[in-house]
Parts: structure tokens; sequence; C-alpha cells
């Protein structure tokens, strides 16, 4: 607040005169206050007093001046009380000095964290209808469509139970309990059969994205054993989940990152031949043999150095290795390059790299080449080094290419979900088990690589998929949707 200048001596005097009126009231007030606490003082020790002498011979009159002391002391503090309450302050002393008066300090704001239980609520959906007095005709609102017909579960529900399932890796049995905690009777085998119905309903989003994969020119992939059940013979066979991703945020790349996975029955080379039978450009992938055959004018290979790192790094598992260490410290010099030029353009990285990069690339092959010869040939050290020069030509892919990466851990974080699911679910129930988890990871994953919510756009997409335009489908993938809240202020 902004004060005026004191322009005359009359202001001055005026400014001094209500200073000391309001030191004069403070005064007044403290010395009540003195003054009260005195008589307070004194109440006590007579009470102290008569209470020593109330067992003698005239205990009757005692009695009574203790009962007139204790009422006068009562009502005193009770209007100190409300005189307290009323000015809002808080009857409080020193602890030091037995002080009351005080400056007001800054307050100390302690926030804790607190969990609240989840609930499940039962959500009524009324339709209103009339009828036509002239003709009898029935007039109803619309009720809106759910995503299971004639069941009971809401989009949020079966949301949940999606990501409880296929990305916090909690099996249904496990999730039933869970429910009956707070009191809900879902069974395993009830929510089985809503995992399965979404999975059918979102099964358009799935092909989308595995067509938006197969048409891109650059991609990596890996595949990782799932262990299925196989009724006929007893136990468990091992199936494969194979995945194939694009992520171009490493060169600002403007098309949609997207993760396709798919199941099979087993790892023959058929099936990744089958998967990217229309794609043409670069793979990125490890040194599985059955990828062989999809190399050449349609598919260039690009490996992964991170393997060629890792085999050295075993060597040192073993025993200490100063070979190996100087390996490790020529690959990590390529790191080093990697680190400062991600982000920048494909152009950029692709100049920096034939700078930079090229040489040291070109040093670590003379290096290797020299070492191996004076190596005893099955060690394992040269065995790591036979790998390295084996693939050598498509480890130096990157260097001509900025979009192209050194190795191929995208895809390898992309099977992550997949490791940390077999800890929990153990096995998949059958072949169709194992498509299922497919094809709900393909659409949970992409949702995550866009920055969104699963859980939120799941239930979004299961309010809105059974009445959503066929030929617009695409408005509901990943990269193209639009949170609800956006749409609406957009609207």
């Amino acid at each position: 607040m902004e004060t005026a200048p004191l322009d005359s001596q009359d202001e001055l005097n005026t400014l001094r005169a209500l200073v000391a009126e309001q030191a004069a009231k403070l005064e007044s007030q403290e010395a009540e206050v003195i003054k009260r606490d005195s008589i307070i003082g004194l109440l006590r020790a007579q009470l102290e007093l008569l209470r020593h002498r109330q067992h003698g011979a005239s205990s009757e009159k005692i009695d009574r001046k203790i009962e007139q002391f204790e009422l006068m002391l009562e009502e005193i503090e009770a209007s100190r009380a409300e005189a307290e309450q009323r000015s809002g302050k808080a009857p409080c002393n020193c602890p030091t000095c037995g002080g009351t008066s005080f400056l007001k300090a800054a307050d100390r704001v302690v926030q804790v964290l607190e969990h609240v239980p989840a609930s499940v609520k039962i959500v009524r959906h009324v339709e209103k209808r009339m009828i036509c007095r002239e003709c009898d005709t029935t007039v109803a609102g619309e009720m809106p469509t759910l995503p299971i017909e004639r069941g009971k579960p809401g989009p949020g529900l079966l949301a949940h139970i999606m990501i409880a399932k296929f990305d916090d890796h909690i099996p249904l049995y496990r999730l039933s309990e869970m429910y009956d905690r707070l009191g809900i009777d879902i069974s395993r085998s009830v929510m089985a059969d809503w995992v399965g119905r979404v999975s059918a309903l979102l099964t358009p989003l799935v092909l989308l994205i595995r067509a938006h994969i197969a048409a891109l020119d650059r991609i990596h992939t890996d595949d990782t054993p799932v262990d299925v059940l196989d009724p006929g013979r007893g136990k468990t066979k091992t199936g494969r989940v194979w995945v194939y991703v694009f992520d171009g945020s490493g060169y600002q790349s403007a098309t949609p990152a997207a993760i396709a996975y798919y199941y099979s029955p087993d790892r023959r080379g058929a099936h990744p031949a089958d998967h990217l039978a229309s794609f043409s450009g670069v793979m990125h992938a490890d040194g599985y043999g059955g990828y062989k055959k999809l190399y050449g004018n349609q598919i260039i290979e690009a490996a992964c150095m991170a393997h060629v790192r890792r085999k050295f790094h075993d060597v040192i598992k073993l025993k200490p290795s100063p070979i190996a260490e100087e390996a490790l410290s020529r690959i990590g010099a390529l790191y080093d390059i990697e680190n400062r030029i991600r982000g920048m353009s494909a152009d950029e990285r692709r100049t920096l790299r034939q700078h930079h990069a090229r040489p040291v690339l070109d040093e670590l092959k003379a290096w290797i080449e020299a070492t191996l010869s004076t190596l005893p040939q099955k060690q394992r050290l040269a065995e790591a080094m036979r790998y390295a020069l084996s693939r050598w030509a498509a480890l130096s892919v990157y260097i001509d290419d900025g979009r192209v990466e050194i190795d191929n851990n995208i895809a390898e974080r992309a099977m992550r979900p997949l490791g940390i699911g077999r800890k929990n679910w153990l096995f998949a129930g059958s072949d169709k088990g194992g498509e299922r988890i497919a094809n709900i990871l393909t659409i949970i994953e992409t949702v995550k690589l866009q920055g969104h919510n699963p859980e939120v756009y799941l239930t979004d997409v299961l309010t809105r998929i059974q009445d959503h335009p066929e030929d617009r489908i695409e408005d509901l993938l990943p990269w193209n949707w639009t949170p609800a809240k956006a749409r609406c202020e957009a609207a």
C-alpha cells in the first residue's frame, strides 16, 4: 500500500499522537494482563493454603471460602479464555521465560502423502421415456453404449483391470482378492471374460499400429521366450513374442513412435518374414539366424554395438582382462559421441558421426584385427572379437545415416514388460492367450511411448469405440487421440 508523504508539521504531530495513543492502549492491556495473572496466582496460593488448613476445627468456614475462591478463579479463567477466543489468540506462554507477548513467525508446513483406498461405484443410467397421448408413440432418450453389451462393467473398471493385468502384471486371481477386500465380488473367470472381449474391441487399433510400423523404413526388432500351457501334454511349451519398434525421438522425427508385438508358438524364421512381408528399410536386430534370409535388397541389417560391448564385458566378469578393458574403452568413446549428438537432426548426426565417430570405429577395427592374431583362438576374448568383425558392415551402417542408432537398445527396452510379466503371471494360458498378451501390450506400450496415461486412454477409448465410425477409427490411435478434457476445451 502506498502512503502520501508528510507535508506539514500538523500531519507529523497527528501521527505522533496516534502512535502515543496506540502505545498507551498496549500498555494498558499489558497492565490488565499482568493484574489478571497476579490475581489468578494469588487465588491459587490462597486455595492451597486453605486446603492445607481444611481439616482443622473450623473446617466448615474454610470449605465455604474454598468454594468462593474456586468460583472466582473459574470465572476469571473462563473470561480470559473467552477473550482470547474472540481475539483469535491462543493461550500461550514462552517455555523459557514465561512471557506472553509474541511476534508472528513464518508457518512451518509439512506435506504428508497418504493412501486413499481404491473404490468402485455403481453408476445408474436412467432412460427417461414418454408416451404420446395422440398416437401412443414412445419417445425416449438414448442410453450410453456400454463396451460390453448387456454387461455390468463400465469403461473405467475395464481399463483398470486391463492395466492391472498387462501393465502392473497382477494375475486376475490376485486382482479378484484385492476387490474382495473392498467388498466387491468379481470372480477371476468373470474378469477373464471381460479381458477377452476388450481385446476383441481393441483389435482394429492393434492392426493399424502394426500396419503403421510395417510402412516405415526404420525399425528395431527383438524377441523373447514365453512359457505357454500345453493342455494336451500336461505341461508348458515355449512360445515367442516378437517386437517391432519405431522411435525417432533421437533425431527429431515427426513420424509417430509406436510398438507392435506379435506372438508365435515357436521361433521359426518364417514368423518375422511374415510380420515384415511389406517392410523395406533398415532393421536393427541381434544375431538371430532367422533374420539372415530377410537381409538383401529389401531389408538392410543394422547390428547392435551393445551386444559387442556385452561380450567383452562378459570376459571381464570371468577374470580381469586389460585387453577387454581396452575394447570397452574404445567402444565407450563411440557412445560418448552418441550422447553428445542425441536429439540433433538426422543430418547433423550423420555429419558429426562421419567426422568424429568414423575414425574411432576404423581404429577399433584395426586394433581388434591386430590383437586377435595374438590371442589363443578358443578364448572367450577371441570369440568376442570374431563376433564383432563378422558383423562389422552391419555395425557401421549408423555412421552414414543419422536416422539409424548405434545399438538395438530401443527394442530391448520394449521387451522389459514381458520380462517383468513372466515373473508374475509365469505363463500364458494358451497360444490364444499369447496372442492376447501381444495385442494388449501393443496398445499399452504405444500409448506410453506417446506420453499418455494408458488407463486414462483406455477408459476414454472404451467409452467411445462402440459408437465410433469405422472410417474414422484412426482418430483413436494413440498419436491421434486427444484427452476428453482437451476435446471439451477445444469445443
